[in-house]
């Protein structure tokens, strides 16, 4: 109803351009939706262009008639016209809701006609009694069936007029009702009461004030507050289609307000890019790339949609359409408005139509344009920044520009990786927004086209390692040759990055070439130097790695002399198409990984030993001299088991493991026999019981002692007692 509302203001409004009398006295140019809660009724109005008597009876009494397409093919195709009506058949969904139907619609040079059905294959059509109460317009009013109550519901109105028709160019107007207080006056039974209460007052109180405040009241209005129901008009459409409009004339405030009010984003775009596709179809669009991932980014990676609305004529026809967008670039949110693009009746789903793969072509050229000035633009500007001196809030600013595409890689560089595993037809172009750490960049990260432009003059390979974390891959003694010679080696540290660079085996013409595989080789050595070196080396150490082959059987596909390492003694890699160390590790974490079903996982591994290392040198000695020696067995195994704990393998068996330890630190501190020594020795019980008597017996005689002292000390104290008695007594005589 509101589309056909806006037909009809759009067609007034086109025959306005040639006759300035066609508005008349009606100049505004509205739509107006309004409730009856008690009559059950819902009324749409507009200001629009209205019906005759004729009008009425083909365009509403007949199926399938659409007045939109005969305006457009009377008055020919226009670009001030953006008319949504196409079948003739939108009208009769009113139906779905309603029981009845009252149309009453007002044409210029024509009188004011009602319009009536309920749907039983009959109408009436009369003049309007009440004579020219609309000016120019249409009115319908929907008589509501029993379980449509939703739709008298003033915010469910209000929330598919925002879903729906928040872009329609004419303002859209809700009646709504809400509270006030509000001061009025007081009767005068009302004042009558009031004064009888103010006469109890305390005596004591001074008299001159009481009259003063008497006199004040009675020289004001008396009033009081009352809370009432005020009815008013609401504008629910106040955000602009800002697509339809030049590029040049939208500011940067508006769109990132727009931005906001399609995303319910509290945060502001990172960029966006707004244009018009001419062609074979045309159709406008904006996309942003918000500043900030949502937390459950990738929580649902499989099941989300895009986030790009599609609309045709400013009307919503889906907020989440899945083929406009591929899943690598759900985070994209935006609009897309089409005038050729074809709709089925219900305006719901959209037919499979060829026009859906051209769009959805030139939006992910349009998205991947966007992405690549953002990474060149952050790149220029960071090559810029460097050379000008600036204030201190300046530099904050190019600051926060160079880091623009940084801060997005951070975000969303999952779904770029993704990109290059699904998108086969952009491969190319999404390699050049991928970034990568390495063992030169630092703090910062790298594109392929760095690394390219940073190549050796003899290098033809693009190096990378896979591991877990950046502290691994740093240790791993695969970098030793080639940070002896000064390469650049990326490290792949995301669990995804391996799947993405199977996908990806050459960029710019240069192989990316693991580290961690067996056929890796230099370009910087005479080949005929090399090949001969290696030649004498394997004639020297035949006798140790036939040895490591027999006592280390399937657990190792062979053993070679390596090119890779320089101050370890050994180190295993995969074949050049098998699983790498880091690749097992992530396969077997797996949330549904069936331990029992991963023995496929486990690749073929060679063994690289260094020639130049002691332990190689010495071990080689003794295999030639006592191959059968147990010391000898357990120091080719321990050569073994370190190899495979520094490339980042698991030990299968950890008991043999710990006994070949236990064996090696026991003959490096002369430990002749690995057998337990005997217990310890405890004293009996009743030997300790005797002695602690004869202990106890000697602390009660030192007792008994204490005793028979104080008995003394006692009687020498009587005895003193007894002389002072006798003294007194002598002096008593002589008295």
């Amino acid at each position: 109803m509101i589309s056909n509302a806006s037909d009809a203001l759009d067609k007034i409004r086109f025959i306005a351009i040639s006759d300035d009398s066609a508005l008349g006295e009606t100049k505004e140019l509205d739509i107006r939706l309004s409730v009856d809660e008690e009559a059950r009724t819902l009324t749409l109005r507009d200001t629009g262009i209205g019906m005759s008597k004729a009008d009425l009876v083909a365009n509403l009494g007949t199926v399938a008639k659409s007045g939109t397409t005969n305006f457009v093919e009377s008055m020919g195709e226009s670009q001030d016209l953006s008319l949504i009506g196409q079948f003739g058949v939108g009208f009769y969904s009113i139906y779905l809701v309603a029981d009845k139907v009252r149309v009453v619609s007002k044409k210029n040079d024509h009188e004011q006609y009602i319009w009536e059905s309920t749907a039983d294959q009959s109408f009436t059509v009369a003049a309007d009694p009440r004579g020219d109460t609309l000016g120019r317009g249409t009115e319908i009013t929907l008589f509501l069936k029993e379980d449509a109550s939703e739709f008298l519901n003033h915010q469910t109105l209000t929330d598919l007029v925002k879903r729906y028709s928040e872009f329609i160019t004419f303002p859209i107007y809700l009646q709504k009702s809400r509270e006030e207080k509000v001061e009025v006056p007081v009767e005068d039974d009302e004042d009558d009461d009031d004064d009888g209460a103010d006469h109890e007052v305390d005596e004591d109180e001074d008299e001159l004030a009481v009259e003063d405040e008497d006199e004040d009241e009675d020289d004001k209005p008396r009033t009081r507050t009352e809370t009432r129901k005020v009815w008013e008009w609401v504008r629910m459409n106040d955000q602009q289609a800002i697509w339809h409009r030049q590029k040049e004339d939208v500011t940067d405030e508006e769109y990132q307000n727009f931005y906001k009010s399609i995303s319910k984003d509290t945060d502001e775009a990172a960029t966006w890019i707004h244009f018009r596709a001419e062609g074979e179809i045309e159709f406008k669009s904006i996309m942003f790339i918000p500043s900030k991932a949502p937390f459950d980014q990738y929580d649902n990676y499989y099941g989300k949609n895009s986030a790009m609305r599609l609309y045709v004529r400013k009307v919503l026809i889906q907020d989440e359409f899945e083929d406009l967008l591929p899943r690598y670039l759900n985070f994209i949110k935006g609009v897309v408005d089409s005038d050729d693009m074809p709709l089925n009746v219900s305006r719901e789903t959209l037919q499979q139509h060829k026009i859906l793969k051209v769009m959805g072509k030139k939006l992910v050229r349009k998205c991947l344009e966007m992405l690549r000035k953002m990474a060149e633009g952050s790149a220029a500007e960071a090559e810029a920044g460097g050379d000008e001196e600036d204030g201190d809030g300046d530099e904050d600013e190019d600051k926060d520009k160079n880091d623009l595409y940084i801060k997005f890689w951070e975000n969303y560089g999952k779904n770029i990786k993704l990109g290059v595993i699904e998108d086969t037809a952009n491969r190319s172009k999404l390699a050049k927004l991928l970034r990568f750490k390495s063992n030169k960049s630092g703090d910062g990260v790298l594109s392929l086209d760095d690394y390219v432009e940073n190549m050796k003059d003899w290098q033809d390979s693009i190096y990378f390692i896979s591991g877990e974390s950046i502290e691994a891959v740093e240790k791993s003694p695969m970098l030793e040759k080639l940070n002896k010679k000064g390469v650049e080696v990326l490290y792949l540290v995301d669990p995804i990055d391996e799947y993405t660079v199977q996908n990806l085996p050459e960029f710019d013409g240069k192989k990316l070439v693991s580290v961690t595989k067996v056929g890796l080789k230099f370009g910087d050595e005479d080949p005929d130097v090399a090949r001969k070196r290696d030649a004498l080396y394997k004639e020297k150490f035949e006798p140790l790695t036939a040895y490591l082959k027999a006592q280390l059987g399937d657990k190792v596909e062979k053993v070679e002399i390596s090119t890779r390492i320089e101050s370890s003694p050994s180190v295993l890699v995969t074949s050049q198409f098998g699983y790498s160390a880091n690749m097992e590790r992530i396969m077997k974490s797996q949330a549904f990984a069936d331990s029992s079903k991963t023995q496929h996982l486990v690749s073929k591994k060679t063994m690289e030993i260094n020639p130049r290392h002691p332990v190689v040198i010495e071990l080689n000695k003794l295999v030639e001299a006592s191959p059968d020696d147990q010391s000898t067995v357990d120091v080719a195994w321990m050569l073994y088991d370190t190899a495979l704990s520094t490339s980042g393998f698991q030990i299968e068996d950890v008991e043999d493991f710990s006994s070949r330890m236990m064996r090696v630190m026991a003959a490096s501190i002369n430990v002749e026999s690995l057998e337990l020594a005997e217990e310890v020795e405890v004293p009996a019980d009743e030997e300790d019981g005797v002695e602690d008597g004869s202990e106890d017996d000697n602390l009660d005689e030192e007792d008994n002692k204490g005793s028979e002292d104080d008995n003394l000390d006692e009687e020498d104290n009587k005895g003193s007692e007894d002389d002072n008695l006798d003294e007194e007594d002598n002096k008593g005589d002589e008295l």
